[in-house]
């Protein structure tokens, strides 16, 4: 994340505070070649986390858009990882459809589509 104050680095002055928006993007970058990037925004909220010693706090994601599966290698996935994108993708579905016309529905169902776990 690059905007300031806040941010999840070492360069990071400003502590996260619950209703801060951030944008989360992870990338591949190939010297001389192209760069992947993936970003959402990310919402700074309460976190119920057993055991606790203290409020900890977590990240709600806002941006809803597919990602493109052309970019996923499901070999280099992990089981939890795999099952994070097809949660994400559900969602997606669920809060996007009822807000786009029957072609772009099936466009939205095809690139959400789940991948095997």
């Amino acid at each position: 994340m690059h905007e300031g104050p806040a941010r999840i680095s070492k360069l990071g002055t400003t502590p996260l505070k619950r209703g801060m928006i951030l944008s989360n993007e992870p990338g591949y970058y190939k010297t001389d070649g192209f760069g992947i990037r993936i970003e959402n925004l990310e919402l700074v909220v309460a976190a119920e986390v057993a055991g606790a010693e203290k409020p900890m706090n977590a990240f709600e994601t806002l941006t809803l858009a597919p990602i493109d599966l052309r970019l996923i290698d499901t070999k280099m996935m992990s089981d939890d990882e795999l099952r994070w994108l097809n949660d994400y993708h559900a969602r997606v579905r669920r809060e996007v459809h009822p807000h786009v016309d029957e072609a772009t529905k099936l466009w939205l169902d095809a690139a959400t589509a789940p991948l095997a776990v």
